[in-house]
Parts: C-alpha cells; structure tokens; sequence
C-alpha cells in the first residue's frame, strides 16, 4: 500500500471509502455519504451572516482560545471587502 502522504487526493478518498465499506458494509457506507458529502444552502452567504460585525481581534482571540466555540455575533464593525458602509 503507497503510505497516505504519498497518495493522491483521488486515490486517499477511494482508499477511505474502501475502508468505510469493509468496516460499515454497503448500507453504513451509504448512510456515512449521505451525511458526510456536500449538502445544500450557501455557506458564503452563511458565513457572512454567522460573522456579521465581528472584528478580527474577536476572531483572533477565539483561535486563540482552546475549547471555546467561535464568536457568532458581535456589535456591527465587520463589512466583508467591497461592501460599502451605505
């Protein structure tokens, strides 16, 4: 077997299914893709609206912060680049 850092993204991911299927069978695997592969909806317009008026030193101090969940809200002072502040 080639060592997974040598592996191409192509062949990581049948590797991966290929142990998904041996370990979960057939109707495993298929619940795992179902769950696990992209959905729908808009994660960029989600993503703003999830980050709306936080600053980068309240996104900087929840990276720093081990075991805290992200800052979702905060006091309107982030626009996303080329928004203007009409």
């Amino acid at each position: 077997m080639t060592p997974l850092e040598k592996m191409t993204d192509e062949d990581f991911e049948r590797h991966a299914l290929a142990i998904l299927r041996r370990e979960l069978g057939l109707d495993g695997l298929a619940r795992f893709l179902r769950l696990y592969r992209a959905g729908s909806g808009d994660y960029t317009r989600d993503r703003h609206r999830w980050l709306e008026g936080t600053t980068i030193d309240e996104i900087m101090a929840a990276v720093n912060r081990p075991g805290n969940p992200p800052v979702h809200c905060a006091p309107q002072k982030f626009r996303p680049a080329g928004k203007s502040k009409t």
